[in-house]
Order: structure tokens, then C-alpha cells, then sequence
């Protein structure tokens, strides 16, 4: 069964979840005869995925999934051989002269001769007219989560940008901006979106609720909006799980879920580096085979964020409220320096691209100071 990440997705711009400034850029430039390159931006669950489906389907017509190219700068992270599968995408045979930017689709000239069913109508509310004597865009290369393509590979990308063809445009998704280089931000256009605003969260699920008939609770709605933290998406998750659950008509379960969820978690994690198993290893039989797998910490981290939909700041919020809110019966002194040693790492996240390099350090940290405190097995 479909998720509701799905089902309720947007399919038209006056759909999305984001204010109204934005979706008139949108609009504006996914109709204009000559759009730009594209930066996204906007922290988790907001809607950056949706609204740049939504650019592509109104700028290369109903077909737009043949001739829109993505992919995910986060997998090249720790991958062997990062550059030559960024060199790849970009050049699939290999040679300087065929590049993915350079082609041209014949998909672009189809779109008045494709007809469309409701649910494939327009973003814009029109299709695109073709200029006689226009050179349609008839290809889109998109970089999700683009922040963690590294200098190198953005000034490769910056390069393959000069030389794009008329019928070619780029469009790189990013948490923050900054992370970006200027020269790949000069020559784009900026759409920065914010976190959703609790009242939008509500309504928005409360437009889900009913297309689904899914009857909450009064009070759940918000409940769920105020600990979303303006991420829509999480939002949108913990509703349907309730509902699949069947505890969307008990408030308590919306804060007993969540706590549970990520609260025990970050208790389990500080608690398994105080005793010096940062990183483990252990054998699990799938699909008839023995894999090994990680444990220890450092399998909590790729948990919390991976399975629950925690970024960056999410966990170090986790992870604070788990030190400070004392439940953890440790040394005052330790408690000190673990509080010390997270907010480094909080700093250290601001600057950087690969999070868990720095919650990997904190978690050493810890157990050294748990090994100090004798309450490493180790």
C-alpha cells in the first residue's frame, strides 16, 4: 500500500505547503520561455523533492520523468570511486564531447501531442506553448541533497554548468545555501523555503485526515504539528503511522510514540559508548546468509537517522535532552564534559557535509570519559 508521502502529494503549485511568495517564483519560472538554473533550499521535510518534481513535470510536459536525470550526491558519501560515479552521470560514454547536459530529448515537441489525465494536469494549471523557432527545455539534470557533493565534485559540476546546452538546465536540492559554492549559486536562482509553519502543518493534516478516513482526536493534529518542528513531512509520517497503528484517537500516543521512539534511542546509544561500544560488529543471517553488520553506537546514530527521519539537529537535540534531562545516572563531572564534548560537536556540524564523522568523534570522546568514570567493559 502506497504511503500518504505519496497519495497526497501535491500535483499542482497552489497545492504546496509554502508560502505564497514562492509558489509565485515557481509559477513564474517554470513558465517562462528562458528558466534559469535552479537552487533549492530549505531544511528537512518542507518540500524541496515536490516542488522540484513539480518544476520538471511543468517544464518538460507530461513525459518529464524520461528526460529528468537525479541524483543523490548523499550515496557518493564514503563510496569508493565517488568521482568517477560523478563523472559517470554526468558523462555516461565516457567522452568530453557527449555530455548529459549537452543532449537534446525530441520528448520536449511531444507535449502537445500527449494527453493527460487529471492527476498529470499541469503544475501551472497550462501546459508550456513552443515558440516557433525556440528551442524548447527538454532535459533536466537534478542533484538531490547536493551540500554533500564536496568542493571537488562542485567545481566539476561548476565547469559542466559553462557548457551547457540551450535545451539543458540544472537543478541542485540543499539543505543550507552556504554549503554551496558562489559559483555555482551565481549562476543559479535561489529558492530558499522555511520551515512550515504550525498552523499550515494542521491544516494540512487535517486535509489528509479526511481523504483518508482518518479521525483523530481533537488536539493530535497539533500535537503532532508541535512536535513535527515544522517538518511537514515528518509530520505527515507520524499521523499515518498512528492511523496504521490505530492510536490516532489517543492524544497520549502521539508524545508517548515519539518519546519512546527517539528518546530511548538516544539513551541506548550514550549508553552503549559510556561503555566503550562505539563501534561494533556482529553477524545476523538474511535471506539465508551470515552478514555482518554494525552495532554498538554508531548503529543507534544510523537508526535515529535513517529509520526515524532524524538530521543532524534533530539527534544533537535528542542527545541533549538525554544528557540533561537526567536520565542517565552519571557523574556530575561527566555529565559536564559530555554537554563540553556535544556542543564541539554541534559547531562542528555547522561547517560540514558528513555528520556522522563528527557524532562518530563525540561518541570516542564519551567513551573515553566513561572509561575514565570505570564504566567501560572494556
Amino acid at each position: 500500500m502506497a504511503s500518504w508521502l505519496d497519495t497526497e502529494s501535491p500535483v499542482r503549485f497552489d497545492d504546496l505547503a509554502i508560502p505564497e511568495s514562492i509558489r509565485k517564483t515557481l509559477i513564474s519560472t517554470s513558465t517562462s520561455s528562458e528558466p534559469p538554473h535552479m537552487l533549492i533550499t530549505g531544511p528537512a521535510g518542507v518540500g524541496k523533492t515536490t516542488c522540484w518534481k513539480l518544476f520538471a513535470r511543468q517544464i518538460l510536459g507530461p513525459g518529464w520523468k524520461s528526460t529528468a536525470h537525479v541524483l543523490q550526491a548523499r550515496n557518493l558519501v564514503r563510496k569508493r570511486g565517488a568521482m568517477a560515479s560523478f563523472e559517470e552521470f554526468l558523462r555516461p560514454n565516457g567522452t568530453n564531447s557527449d555530455t548529459l547536459a549537452g543532449r537534446m530529448s525530441l520528448d520536449a515537441f511531444d507535449r502537445g501531442i500527449s494527453s493527460s489525465d487529471q492527476e498529470e494536469s499541469a503544475p501551472a494549471g497550462s501546459e508550456l506553448k513552443i515558440t516557433d523557432g525556440k528551442l524548447p527545455i527538454s532535459r533536466l539534470i537534478v542533484i538531490e541533497d547536493a551540500d554533500h557533493l564536496g568542493h571537488l565534485r562542485q567545481a566539476y559540476l561548476r565547469r559542466m554548468m559553462e557548457t551547457t546546452g540551450a535545451a539543458s538546465r540544472f537543478i541542485l536540492v540543499a539543505r543550507a545555501s552556504s554549503r554551496i559554492i558562489d559559483a555555482l549559486r551565481s549562476r543559479s536562482q535561489l529558492i530558499r523555503i522555511p520551515s512550515t509553519d504550525r498552523d499550515q502543518i494542521v491544516s494540512t493534516l487535517s486535509s489528509i485526515a479526511e481523504n483518508n478516513n482518518c479521525k483523530p482526536e481533537e488536539g493530535v493534529l497539533e500535537d503532532i504539528a508541535y512536535i513535527s518542528g515544522g517538518n511537514l513531512k515528518k509530520a505527515i509520517f507520524t499521523l499515518e503511522l498512528l492511523n496504521i497503528r490505530g492510536l490516532d484517537s489517543h492524544r497520549a500516543s502521539v508524545h508517548k510514540m515519539v518519546q519512546a521512539s527517539t528518546l530511548q534511542a538516544g539513551r541506548h546509544l550514550l549508553e552503549l559508548a559510556l561503555r566503550g561500544k562505539v563501534v561494533e560488529w556482529k553477524w545476523e543471517k538474511k535471506g539465508g546468509r551470515n552478514r555482518k553488520v554494525l552495532s554498538g553506537a554508531m548503529a543507534e546514530v544510523d537508526n535515529l537517522m535513517n529509520n526515524h527521519g532524524l538530521d543532524a539537529t534533530d539527534l544533537v537535540s535528542q542527545i541533549h535532552s538525554v544528557i540533561v534531562g537526567r536520565r542517565l545516572s552519571i557523574h556530575p563531572s561527566l555529565r559536564m564534559k559530555m554537554l563540553n564534548d556535544l556542543s564541539e560537536c554541534d559547531v562542528g556540524l555547522q561547517r560540514s557535509t558528513y555528520p556522522r564523522i563528527h557524532f562518530e568523534r563525540f561518541l570516542h570522546r564519551t567513551a573515553t570519559a566513561g572509561k575514565h568514570h570505570g564504566l567501560s567493559v572494556r
